[in-house]
């Protein structure tokens, strides 16, 4: 869900924040101050990276809270639990409505940090009752597994945002989401489709092969669900690097895209 979520979140923040613009001319008013295209671009993708960063993040502690409040077919419902989960939604948005009403503040972003401040009150207070609402050790029962692996996911978004701000320089919402979801789609099966092939000495398959983002870097669930991972945050590291050089890649071809593109 967190996957898939970014997915469809940097799509559409992407062809938001630059499709859009460059439509309604706010990109053109922009430009014409002392702005450069690349730094335009880095702007955006700077906004994009902190988006999705948030999204992940209020993902990760529903995720965590998920494997506390697992049960199995002779278990129960934490009622406890999502009823406090569910009041901090609310409180959130009602925060929003509040500084919306009254104090003339932008609703979107007001709401969206209430929820991150909310959802980690309501992370931090489940985790020190049972759920028969009885005090215990903090966090027991939580999966911490699951925080080196949300990272990796936030990495591939960030690769995804990215290939997503590049289309939106040439196309709108849906060609931009028919792209990357075919460059996901690739990205999946990159190893059936070239990696055997690039192994074997192939030229073409090793260029497909570097050129695609390999999504299976950045997916060690089957790991955690058997048990049989050997994971280590210096993995972390080094997907953090190939995140680094992809991205740049990406804006790089972005960049080019960009600057002769007619904004008029």
């Amino acid at each position: 869900m967190i996957l898939l979520a970014g997915l469809l979140g940097a799509v559409f923040s992407a062809s938001a924040s630059l499709a859009r613009e460059i439509r309604t001319g706010t990109a053109l008013a922009v430009l014409s101050k002392p702005v450069g295209r690349a730094q335009f671009l880095l702007a955006k993708y700077a906004g994009l990276v902190v988006a999705l960063t948030l999204l992940s993040y209020v993902n990760l502690a529903a995720v965590l809270l998920a494997s506390r409040m697992a049960f199995d077919a002779y278990g129960s419902t934490d009622l406890f639990a999502v009823g406090i989960f569910a009041l901090a939604v609310v409180v959130a948005y009602l925060l929003g409505g509040f500084s919306n009403f009254f104090l003339r503040r932008p609703f979107v972003s007001d709401a969206v940090f209430s929820l991150m401040v909310m959802v980690t009150v309501a992370f931090v207070l489940i985790n020190f009752f049972t759920k028969e609402a009885k005090p215990q050790e903090f966090a027991k029962g939580v999966d911490w597994r699951l925080i080196p692996a949300a990272v990796l996911i936030l990495f591939a978004l960030w690769i995804l945002a990215g290939l997503a701000l590049a289309c939106s320089t040439r196309f709108d919402v849906i060609p931009t989401l028919a792209i990357c979801s075919a460059f996901f789609l690739l990205g999946i099966m990159s190893d059936y489709l070239f990696g055997r092939r690039a192994n074997a000495g192939s030229w073409w398959a090793s260029v497909l092969y570097s050129v695609t983002p390999n999504w299976q870097l950045f997916w060690i669930a089957d790991a955690l669900e058997t048990g049989k991972s050997t994971f280590h945050w210096s993995y972390v590291g080094k997907a953090f690097a190939y995140v680094l050089c992809y991205v740049a890649a990406a804006l790089a071809v972005a960049t080019v895209l960009f600057e002769d593109r007619e904004l008029s």
